[in-house]
């Protein structure tokens, strides 16, 4: 039983402490999104570095 008042607490500070946030979800202002932070260049330059990886594995292992 005294586990169980050990427990009891966290749980219910935590479930209290998210009933109390719920209001105050509601009064926030919608703001635009973010603008992206990544774009395509990243992307293919991450493929090719790869891509280059892999062929100097491949090499190394046939020789």
């Amino acid at each position: 039983m005294n586990t169980v008042k050990y427990f009891m607490f966290p749980i219910l500070s935590i479930l209290l402490m998210a009933i109390s946030q719920m209001g105050h979800a509601q009064n926030l202002d919608q703001s635009p999104a973010p603008a992206p932070t990544s774009d395509a260049h990243n992307l293919d330059q991450g493929i090719a570095y790869f891509l280059m990886l892999m062929a100097l594995v491949i090499t190394y292992m046939l020789h």
